[in-house]
């Protein structure tokens, strides 16, 4: 794996052209996507600033352009107008190229549209001389016209009472007030992960902080919490967040979580009420920095998008200095006191060729490059291999235990192999069983939603030559389709 020195990481960008001949290079590789959002070039991580605005939704993501290295961070602008089809617009925040605010990164963030403009809220990662850093609280505006200003000063800097990992703000209108409150992720002087508040009745000013967020039941979950934010789906309250750095039932070795507690939030006591325990929102190997929609035309909905990484892994397309795509939108419903994630229903515009899902001699039927598989699992099925070879060798492995109370991803078989300390095997239990599967096979990932969105399991996977088949073992109905482009492939900074 490369070694960045300090001076690579944190190049400043003068000329997009010079990136021309990266692109180049990486635009060959076997595994950039048909139908997710993807960088142009280097990597790519956290989604932010969701929100529908002017009839399109909007929507940025965390770049580093020189490659695939946590390095000096930009915000990339997206658009759709129907959450399946997607339109590169460039770069939206640069990092100061002096001793600004950021002059070392625009960090995660969100948004709020007011009027004909987007109010973009973010952390600017600040070095000094010393290289100590620094995290502030930043804002830019964003106008119709795709004019990205951002203010001089910032809203707030760090709280000296916290550590100095305090970072992205999720921007929250009070419902049924003027008041606007910003969460930010942190970690306490003795290692406890929590979410810090803020309030105004402005958004450009006049932010004060207001405590830390009481989650009773939570005060010892994690040493930070990134990404916080609160959502309000179908009468519930929904805290979602990244706690870090411990590992969880099932979730083999990975210590960086991505899940939710659904509750009550009392906003005059700063207190989140839970009603029952911690999920996680996405079962899979690469999933993180979850991101709902600001302003969603449905309150009884939401609408996610993740990062498809993890922070601190490496990927086998790091060495083509690209790393990193975003989930497929997903639809967030609350069932009972779980959530319910499905794809988006808009999203079966994507499917091009119906596909024959005849068997060969060895049991086993070709895999398109981009697909969508329906299985009916309710006659039984047994286990399901994807990127298998030709004779249902090797891939990935879906199955479940005997009684079906238990449904388990296994990825060690695959020929490439990576970030196995994580662990390659994962679990969820199951309540009534397996009845239906429904899969998204991209160039190098996987997204498998089970059973209607009652759980979902997202990974990256790099399959080699040979590795392009499946086989679905017991008594099941299979539908496959190819999928069309869903994000033109082009230079664009």
């Amino acid at each position: 794996m490369r070694e960045w020195t300090k001076e690579e990481k944190y190049r400043y960008l003068h000329d997009p052209q010079e990136l021309l001949p990266l692109y180049e290079k990486i635009k060959k590789s076997e595994y950039r996507q048909i139908f997710h959002n993807q960088a142009v070039t280097g990597l790519m991580n956290d989604p932010n600033g969701f929100v529908w605005h002017d009839n399109k939704w909007h929507l940025f993501y965390q770049w580093c352009p020189w490659g695939a290295v946590h390095g000096l961070k930009h915000w990339y602008h997206i658009v759709s107008t129907d959450l399946v089809t997607w339109k590169n617009l460039g770069l939206c925040l640069i990092p100061d190229h002096g001793n600004g605010y950021d002059n070392k990164g625009v960090y995660s963030g969100s948004a709020m549209p007011i009027d004909d403009k987007i109010y973009l809220y973010y952390t600017g990662n600040h070095r000094d001389e010393d290289w100590t850093r620094h995290a502030y609280t930043c804002l830019a505006r964003l106008s119709k016209d795709g004019w990205c200003e951002k203010y001089p000063l910032p809203l707030f800097g760090e709280n000296p009472d916290y550590t100095e990992h305090q970072r992205d703000p999720k921007i929250i209108k009070r419902e049924g007030s003027d008041i606007y409150y910003l969460m930010i992720g942190a970690k306490t002087k003795d290692n406890r992960g929590c979410a810090l508040i803020y309030s105004s009745d402005d958004l450009q000013r006049g932010w004060n902080f207001v405590g830390e967020l009481k989650v009773p039941g939570f005060e010892n979950f994690g040493d930070m919490w990134e990404c916080p934010s609160i959502e309000h789906i179908g009468g519930k309250d929904v805290l979602i967040f990244c706690p870090q750095h411990f590992t969880l039932p099932g979730r083999g070795n990975i210590r960086n979580h991505n899940g939710y507690i659904l509750g009550t939030m009392d906003w005059d006591n700063l207190t989140f009420y839970p009603d029952g325990q911690f999920h996680v929102l996405d079962f899979g190997f690469d999933s993180y920095a979850a991101a709902c929609a600001n302003n969603t035309l449905d309150s009884d909905k939401a609408i996610l998008i993740a990062w498809m990484g993890l922070p601190d892994a490496a990927y086998p397309t790091d060495e083509e200095d690209w790393s990193g795509c975003l989930t497929l939108p997903r639809e967030l419903t609350v069932r009972g006191r779980r959530l319910i994630q499905r794809p988006l229903p808009e999203l079966k515009k994507l499917r091009d060729e119906r596909l024959d899902t005849d068997v060969n001699e060895y049991g086993t039927f070709r895999l398109p490059r981009a697909a969508e598989i329906e299985i009916d699992c309710r006659g039984g099925v047994h286990d399901i291999r994807i990127f298998s070879d030709e004779r249902s060798n090797g891939g990935i492995l879906i199955s479940c235990n005997e009684d079906q109370t238990l449904i388990s991803v296994d990825r060690s078989g695959m020929k490439t192999r990576f970030n196995t300390d994580d662990g390659e095997r994962l679990e969820r239990p199951l309540e009534n069983g397996l009845s239906h599967l429904r899969i998204f096979i991209d160039s190098s990932s996987v997204e498998i939603f089970v059973n209607d969105g009652d759980a979902v399991f997202t990974s990256r996977v790099f399959p080699t030559e040979g590795e392009h088949f499946c086989s679905v073992t017991g008594d099941s109905f299979t539908k496959m389709w190819s999928m069309k482009r869903a994000v033109k492939e082009q230079f664009l900074v």
